[in-house]
């Protein structure tokens, strides 16, 4: 397909498009990622400069971080509180470059993500003392190389627990509990939120030792699912949508060359298919609504109390809902270890890709123009280096 011109919108199509979205239930999707979560703060930056606040955030792992500095502050600061928590993580001292077979910027990165594996991250975690392997048995110090102490104690300085349980803005966070392998959202619509919740869906093993809640232990939700989408999809909407699905791995990709790309690439694949899984499940279940309710309406009224016909009935169709796709593409200086590598140099980087992403995606003519339908669910993807509308 070939995309239009990428040109700015009038005054009046911009407007219109802000009155639009305004209109609808505004909800930011984030996927886990680690280091590269600073694109989903870019892209966020970019989004609030358009539109109003959105009305619900949901993460996994560090999308769950992210989530909880925008709904955890108030409007005006939120992008602060965001680029405060990247400066923090990302403040260690600038590796040099070792000499090897690499690029510079490859060298540079994979010294910096190993920086991080031995020393830790500022704000964020560090390395256990004494190591894992000579912790007591049954202890979760003996079950996690890093402590995650630092990320409480940044959570509860630059976010605000009282206002996310305020209902100001809803927030909800994937976990999976380790004893029954069931994935489980907190929801501040449901259920009081603290750092715990927080730190439990970005608990990865065997990094980060689970989190209790209420006599329950709980890893990272990307071991189930590393995108929240079919959690808000499935939850029924009184009015409109437009879904802001902000994506960290790419599910398209090139067949690797080297050992180091096998591992990238199963990465990549492995955190990103369920999104696609998601959406496509969500597409058939509006269609077969929409076909249902076709059919219950072309039938004569002595079959209306029919069981299987009143099954039928019971398959809702929710008011329409568009997703935007918004996907980190890396570079191609990047590696398996894009994300636990946490220079300031590529922080800066992921942050000005997601400002600049969903910059291009607000100002493209198929977005601005699209229809506005009633029902069913409408997905872009309007990525500059993939420029299509996928339904």
């Amino acid at each position: 397909m070939t995309s239009e011109p990428l040109t700015k919108p009038t005054p009046s199509q911009a407007r219109s498009l802000r009155a639009s979205i305004n209109a609808k239930e505004c909800i930011l999707v984030l996927q886990g990622g680690g280091a590269l979560g600073a694109y989903q703060a870019g892209v966020f930056e970019s989004l609030c400069k358009a539109y109003h606040e959105p009305t619900w955030v949901a993460g996994i792992s560090i999308g769950s971080i992210n989530a909880a500095l925008i709904c955890g502050n108030p409007a005006h600061a939120r992008v602060a509180k965001l680029r405060e928590f990247w400066d923090l993580v990302s403040s260690a001292r600038q590796p040099l470059a070792l000499a090897n077979r690499m690029s510079p910027r490859e060298s540079l990165n994979e010294t910096s993500a190993t920086q991080g594996m031995l020393l830790g991250v500022p704000g964020f975690f560090k390395p256990r003392f004494p190591p894992a392997p000579f912790q007591p048995r049954g202890t979760l110090e003996a079950i996690s190389y890093y402590d995650t102490e630092p990320l409480r104690q940044t959570l509860e300085r630059l976010v605000d627990f009282d206002l996310i349980n305020s209902g100001a803005v809803r927030l909800s966070v994937g976990a999976v509990n380790v004893r029954t392998g069931n994935f489980e959202y907190f929801d501040s619509a449901k259920q009081r939120i603290d750092a715990r919740h927080i730190m439990a869906s970005g608990a990865l093993p065997p990094g980060f030792a689970p989190v209790e809640i209420d006599g329950e232990h709980y890893w990272d939700g990307g071991l189930v699912s590393n995108t929240p989408l079919q959690y808000v999809l499935d939850q029924a909407g009184k009015r409109p949508r437009v879904v802001f699905q902000v994506d960290l791995f790419a599910a398209t990709g090139a067949l690797p060359t080297t050992l180091a790309e096998v591992t990238e690439r199963e990465k990549d694949i492995r955190f990103s298919s369920r999104t696609r899984l998601n959406t496509t499940n969500e597409l058939d279940r509006q269609m077969i609504a929409l076909a249902a309710q076709r059919l219950i309406a072309k039938l004569p009224s002595n079959l209306r109390n029919d069981p299987d016909l009143l099954a039928l009935s019971r398959v809702h169709c929710d008011s329409a809902v568009d997703v935007v796709h918004l996907i980190y593409r890396s570079k191609h200086y990047e590696s398996q270890s894009k994300d636990y590598e946490f220079s300031r140099l590529s922080m800066t980087e992921h942050w000005d890709s997601g400002r600049a992403d969903m910059a291009h995606t607000l100002h493209d003519p198929r977005w601005i123009r699209h229809e506005h339908n009633a029902t069913g669910v409408h997905v872009f993807d309007l990525n500059a280096d993939n420029p299509s509308q996928a339904r």
